[in-house]
């Protein structure tokens, strides 16, 4: 694919960092020299240095046979103009990343197809909703809904009392046969090497494994990880960013009690007007006292997402040692996921990441409706819509020739979430999720196609 990507921050560079893996035809545009020029010299990409909105510059980025043009300029303004001004130059799809979230909320009401943008992605809100997911399944280190929940993906890290350490998959699989969901992927403690689990893997004490579960699996496997599950009620967030504030409104929206420290003054008080069922606190995050007057300890989750990461990860520990039951942290390194476990903060969120994962399925063969990477693992989970042509279509599962590097995790059928064994037939209409590593997903896409 020919694709366009306007600004060269955070969430672009990332962007076109991991699309660039993918052997992708990319162009990068920015009017920043020294962000081009890093990217330059560390991507194997194009870089063109200009406005993105000047028709010039678009020609020179041959936009008019790209395939895909992604806004990510910190300006909204410019990514929408953008957005309209490639799909009027022939471009085949654009996606404008934005901050006013109202447009999202309000997508039936504004067709947004008609301006020449495609789809509107907010980092912020996408960073929001997953620390809301996070909280509503307070055990897990990692989740993703599919369908609203009709599947779900979550990780966790192995303790020594999990019923099913010591026991191959298809041990576990007899011994408990009433069971709702899948193991998918699974990385041992102390190595960066990801697994796709079969019949003869061997769960061990710290594995961090990756489920795909239905909704009445999520008790049982609470159960079974040796996890527990943790009322959520009282929240305390450090840091009044974008990200902050619309953690704190969704939390308040649903009845959460919200604590939300803000240092600077003036951002404090736009926000306590702004959020009036929370309660904003002026003053230094940093600070152990004003925490502990702040009742720290009475808190059952603590969420750091200041524009520091080491400061939310060092905020985090501090809460950890006061016995909080959920620490998350969002950070801007990407290395520090590689880190997770042995930091001590329960999950960390990366907005370049959740963003990538959002668009990552627009570059994706079949008719990929979903897709998200596991944090620390190097795997990708993908939602595919099973057509008329797809080569699945009508077949066994166990029939399949499905690469070792791949396994379903899943199937969602009439509105239902199904955890699809070797017997189960797959038809026309199914969305089946798939977690595969990255040399398996051409063969995957094969099969959807």
């Amino acid at each position: 694919m020919k694709i366009i990507i306007a600004g060269a921050g955070e969430v672009g560079f990332h962007l076109a960092k991991l699309l660039s893996y993918e052997a992708q035809d990319i162009t990068l545009i920015d009017t920043d020299r020294e962000s081009l020029s890093y990217a330059d010299n560390h991507l194997d990409i194009k870089v063109l240095r200009g406005d993105a909105t000047s028709v010039t510059v678009l020609k020179e980025a041959n936009v008019q046979n790209s395939d895909l043009t992604i806004a990510v300029t910190a300006s909204e303004t410019t990514n929408l103009t953008l957005c309209f001004l490639a799909k009027q130059m022939g471009c085949k799809r654009t996606i404008a990343r934005i901050s006013n979230t109202e447009f999202i909320d309000n997508k039936e009401l504004i067709d947004f197809s008609q301006l020449g943008i495609d789809e509107l992605i907010s980092p912020e809100e996408l960073a929001a909703s997953e620390i809301q997911l996070l909280l509503n399944k307070s055990a897990f280190t990692d989740t993703y809904e599919f369908e609203e929940g009709l599947l779900t993906m979550v990780g966790v890290f192995l303790p020594k009392n999990a019923p099913f350490v010591g026991k191959m998959v298809k041990e576990a699989a007899r011994i408990f046969p009433e069971l709702h969901f899948m193991p998918i992927a699974l990385q041992r403690m102390g190595t960066q090497y990801t697994r796709i689990p079969r019949g003869d893997t061997v769960f061990k004490e710290g594995d961090q494994v990756y489920f795909i579960t239905t909704p009445e699996g999520v008790e049982k496997l609470y159960r079974l990880t040796g996890m527990q599950k943790k009322d959520i009620k009282n929240v305390m967030i450090l840091g009044g960013s974008k990200v902050g504030f619309k953690t704190a409104r969704d939390l308040c929206n649903n009845r959460f009690n919200v604590k939300l420290i803000e240092k600077n003054k003036e951002k404090a008080f736009e926000m306590a007007d702004m959020l009036p069922n929370a309660l904003v606190i002026n003053g230094d995050g940093r600070n152990v006292e004003l925490l502990e007057e702040e009742s720290l300890e009475s808190m059952d989750a603590f969420i750091a997402v200041t524009g520091n990461s080491e400061t939310n990860i060092m905020s985090c520990l501090m809460a950890k040692s006061k016995n909080i039951k959920k620490t998350i942290a969002m950070v801007e390194n990407m290395d520090y996921f590689q880190l997770s476990q042995s930091i001590g903060v329960d999950t960390l969120i990366n907005k370049k990441l959740l963003a990538a994962n959002n668009i990552f399925r627009y570059i994706r063969r079949g008719e990929v409706v979903a897709l998200t990477r596991l944090n620390n693992l190097n795997a990708e989970i993908l939602e595919f819509v099973v057509k008329p042509t797809s080569l699945v279509n009508g077949e066994i599962i166990r029939e399949l020739d499905f690469p070792r590097e791949a396994s379903i995790g899943g199937v969602i059928r009439d509105d239902k979430g199904i955890i699809a064994l070797g017997d189960f037939k797959i038809q026309q209409g199914d969305r089946v999720v798939v977690c595969c590593l990255p040399k398996a997903i051409p063969r995957i896409e094969k099969l959807f196609l």
